[in-house]
Parts: C-alpha cells; structure tokens; sequence
C-alpha cells in the first residue's frame, strides 16, 4: 500500500435536493474553504435537474453562479469515477420533479493519518453513521421542554 493511500481518509457522499430548482451557488464558496483548509478533497462533483416530465439533465456548475464566483472553477470537471451513471439515476429517481441536486463524493483528509494510525495498530472499522440534525435538534427540544428524547 502506497503511503498516500495508506494516509487516505473516510470517503462520504452527501446529494443535496434544491426544491425548484433554486440552486444559488451560496454555499459553494464555503466548499472550497473546507478544502482549501485540507479538511475535505472533492472526488466527484455533480449538479442535476429534474424537469417536471421527469427527464434528467446535468447542471453546469457556471449555471449555478452566474459566473460570480470565479474561485468555482476549481470544482469544473472533478471527476474520480466514483460516481457513477447508475448512482446519478438512483439519486434522481428520488428527487421531485422541478428540483435539482447536488452530488458530491468527497475524503475526509483530516481523518486520514488517524485512520492510518487505527489501520497500522490493527484496528477494524466495524460501524460507523451519522445521525441527522433534525433528529439532535428535535432531542435537544425535548430536554429542553422536559419531555424526554
């Protein structure tokens, strides 16, 4: 194994629906600091849009910002092949019609020399998840009003 592949991180996927297709562009600056930072590495990054008939249809990322944000065009074509036809249509068969979404494949780099150190000692992954924001927010409501989670 390469040291570079040794030192890989958690790789994650998010697809962000945009109902109506109202796609600003506002929060993709706030992605390119995170990487900029070296706290994630984009691997595939991809926009689509569902028309009201259903048909499916990739989405520019200069589509997005009105070429406003030139700092962008370093997400332009990022594509590792993980991504595949297959994944894109399974994310659109589950977005409304009239909306788009946003599909990003992305390596958690500040995790990468702790699941070095967890790899080399031995160690196995053996679960991992995440637990919604609705679900923590909805919790913290509860004890907060005393109701319990």
């Amino acid at each position: 194994m390469s040291s570079e592949t040794d030192e890989t991180g958690p790789i994650d996927y998010l697809v962000v629906e945009f109902p109506g297709s109202r796609m600003t562009g506002e929060g993709l600056p706030l992605l390119v600091d995170l990487v900029d930072r070296g706290i994630i590495r984009i691997l595939d990054l991809v926009f689509v849009r569902k028309d009201q008939d259903g048909t499916i249809a990739g989405v520019e990322l200069s589509e997005l910002t009105g070429g406003g944000h030139d700092e962008l065009a370093v997400f332009e074509g990022v594509s590792s092949g993980l991504l595949g036809r297959d994944d894109i249509d399974e994310v659109s068969a589950v977005l409304e019609p009239g909306s788009a979404a946003g599909i990003v494949i992305y390596e958690n780099v500040w995790a990468g020399p702790f699941a070095a150190a967890l790899r080399r000692s031995g160690a196995r992954l053996v679960a991992n998840g995440r637990i919604p924001v609705q679900e923590i927010l909805a919790s913290l409501d509860a004890a907060e009003a005393g109701t319990g989670a």
